[in-house]
């Protein structure tokens, strides 16, 4: 038996999630519902900036292995922080949502990722972060042995910018493979796939069994206009594929497979993590065994989860979620 259900690996950061009128934003010179990369000083200016907020561990897989930690799986994640106050945070934050956190801190070099989060008042999060100590990640971090011991190895989308970064996934992917074991991907952006498009075709037609995106992403992937156009190439290159579609729910794709998700019902506070908690409940679902519509399931009542309350994790009691559905 494995050790872990999952392990993730993604851009370790710390989350700073706070509630503002739309003309801050516009105060800001900020795209609404858009994420932009912003540079030390910048992301000072902007914190200095914002109302009193949420902060905690965060990034991308970081949430979702969060999540699938609550929902009762066994998890792990791999991520690169300073050895500075908020990679403290970070660690602690994580490793008290159950989620084992083995990486070294990095000794000098950048601070420790954060990303500040607005969310208006009809519940879009706009986000600018600050990558730091994330992009010192690499294949020195990945530990073979520990990949070995995942039944699933679950990697980010926005971790692949930089060329270690690229360079560790492939490393990681080829011990999951070389231990029988799986891996899943999430494309995490559309503007991360129209950055490295043929890199990310070139890893989810040769690395990947298992793909999570969003209509806007998969359909940036394939460079098409249509959602079914773009679903049916992805059911043709991995084995797996749960692609959501927000309020349309989700569709689930293996083989000739065909399984449709509504979306759970849910009052939209914050939008922030959705996607996060949506592969999480899937993970958590397929690591325990569930059928591919269970699994959807729980991906939806867990997004829905999220999107109702502040901040990309869910304030309920998540093992209470996956009893409830089914």
């Amino acid at each position: 038996m494995a050790r872990f259900d999952v392990l993730g690996i993604g851009n370790a950061i710390v989350d700073v999630v706070a509630r503002v009128e739309d003309r801050f934003l516009s105060r800001h010179d900020m795209r609404k519902g858009g994420m932009a990369l912003i540079d030390a000083a910048a992301a000072e200016a902007l914190y200095a900036a914002m109302p009193a907020g949420i902060e905690s561990s965060g990034g991308s897989a970081a949430n979702t292995c969060a999540v699938a930690a609550g929902l009762g799986a066994r998890v792990a994640y791999l991520g690169k922080v300073a050895d500075d106050q908020l990679g403290g945070v970070f660690r602690h934050d994580i490793e008290a949502a159950g989620v084992a956190f083995p990486s070294d801190p990095l000794a000098g070099g950048a601070p420790t990722a954060r990303c500040l989060i607005l969310v208006t008042p009809d519940g879009q999060r706009t986000m600018n972060t600050y990558l730091g100590a994330c992009t010192a990640f690499s294949a020195a971090d990945v530990d073979p042995v520990l990949v070995t011991e995942a039944e699933l190895l679950y990697l980010e989308g926005y971790l692949f910018d930089p060329p270690a970064a690229q360079e560790a996934f492939r490393r990681a992917a080829a011990a999951a493979h070389a231990a029988g074991r799986r891996v899943a991907l999430s494309l995490s952006d559309a503007f991360c796939v129209d950055r490295h498009r043929a890199a990310f075709r070139e890893l989810v037609t040769r690395d990947i069994d298992i793909l999570f995106a969003n209509e806007t992403e998969i359909t940036a992937l394939y460079e098409t206009d249509r959602f079914e156009d773009a679903a049916e190439q992805a059911r043709a290159e991995v084995a797996l594929a749960a692609l959501t579609r927000g309020a349309d729910g989700s569709l689930v794709l293996r083989g000739a497979e065909s399984v449709a998700i509504p979306a759970a019902p849910a009052t939209v506070v914050d939008t922030t993590g959705a996607g996060d908690a949506y592969a999480a409940g899937f993970l958590a679902g397929l690591a325990a065994g569930r059928a591919l519509a269970a699994c959807g399931r729980l991906g939806s009542a867990a997004a829905a989860a999220a999107i109702a309350g502040m901040g990309a994790r869910p304030a309920v009691d998540l093992r209470a979620l996956a009893a409830a559905a089914g």
